[in-house]
């Protein structure tokens, strides 16, 4: 079976693991306090350049978007995300679990814009009694987003004075930030993106690292106490150099690019050859993330040798599913996916064109 479902199948990049084997009879004081640590929280500054941003060290997505979240918001407030968005649909209520409503707007793309963020903050504002409903709290985005798509550095720029002047901190899901970086179609870095928000994250689980997240918050009023926040959500590690040593090996020579450049290269092959058998696709994703269209009979059959997401029906005979690839992903696993769909493209066309002759 070859597995396109998601981009966190395989296990570390050798890279990571090696380093993990030279440091493992160190000993070190934990919870993040350790020389590795360290060093990748100076490495990723360096990569921001932001000498003055916190750097938190965290092991997965659901448990970063929810310190993250429950450390900015009051009691009464609430973050507004896309429909679409990962902590509204993916997230199995967590964010709700900490008692904050997810204020979710429409959105065709999986981003939000400038305009719908005031629209949100002036419908609170305009309530005669706003004290019975939940406040606007923070703003949540994903870069990219669940459906593949990027921000622009101009998109995000207008969100991000949008929601300064609406006194909303901006917090961006970095899970997959890497895919977004190493597109060709990105006009932003590591650096523009510390600019243009209050915090993010670094994923390192679906980009080369076992597990891992690194926080970055660049709003002083959002630092301090942020280790509290961490423990009581369960996620201060006591062997902190675990995560500090694999973001430590993921910054220090570029490797964290240069693997996410890799799932990129893979996924456009995908995309090109599946719009070479002029088949559409449901979002256009310059990122690791492909929705192809395709006939539910061509589906089933694929399933018997491939994984991959369900993402949506478009029609009564065709479905939306999504390939994705990763730090990992072979070349030759990528070229077999291609060549079957598009045997199995030519199969249904001919089956197709001999029932209509037969009529």
């Amino acid at each position: 079976m070859i597995r396109f479902e998601c981009d966190y199948n395989e296990g570390a990049h050798e890279r990571i693991l090696q380093r993990l084997i030279e440091t493992n009879m160190e000993q070190t004081s934990g919870y993040g306090t350790d020389p590795h640590c360290d060093r990748a929280r100076a490495l990723i500054r360096q990569a921001c350049d932001s000498e003055q941003a916190d750097v938190h060290f965290l092991v997965g997505g659901t448990q970063t978007n929810t310190t993250v979240i429950a450390s900015i918001l009051r009691p009464y407030q609430g973050v507004i995300a896309a429909t679409s968005g990962h902590i509204a649909v993916h997230e199995t209520g967590a964010i709700e679990a900490t008692g904050h409503k997810v204020l979710t707007v429409p959105s065709e793309d999986g981003k939000i814009t400038a305009g719908q963020v005031k629209a949100v903050y002036e419908a609170h504002r305009s309530e005669s009694s706003p004290e019975h409903c939940v406040q606007p709290g923070m703003v949540y985005i994903s870069q990219p987003t669940e459906n593949g798509t990027m921000y622009s550095k101009a998109e995000l720029q207008s969100l991000f004075e949008t929601s300064k002047k609406c006194g909303l901190p901006l917090f961006v899901d970095g899970a997959r930030l890497g895919y977004a970086l190493a597109s060709p179609d990105c006009d932003m870095t590591l650096a523009d993106l510390a600019r243009l928000c209050d915090v993010f994250y670094i994923g390192g689980t679906k980009i080369g690292a076992l597990m891992g997240e690194a926080v970055v918050i660049l709003n002083d009023a959002l630092k301090p106490d942020f280790r509290y926040m961490i423990k009581q959500k369960g996620g201060l590690l006591a062997k902190g150099r675990l995560l500090g040593i694999q973001f430590e090996t993921l910054f220090e020579d570029g490797l964290y690019l240069e693997i996410s450049r890799h799932a990129i290269d893979m996924a456009m092959r995908i995309h090109d050859s599946l719009e070479e058998q002029h088949i559409r696709f449901l979002y256009e994703s310059p990122t690791n993330q492909q929705f192809p269209i395709l006939p539910d009979v061509l589906l089933e059959k694929l399933r018997s040798q491939y994984t991959f997401t369900f993402w949506e029906k478009v029609d009564a005979t065709h479905s939306a599913v999504r390939f994705c690839t990763s730090w990992a992903t072979e070349q030759e696993n990528v070229d077999a996916l291609a060549r079957d769909i598009a045997r199995l493209m030519h199969e249904s066309s001919e089956t197709r064109e001999l029932a209509e002759a037969l009529v």
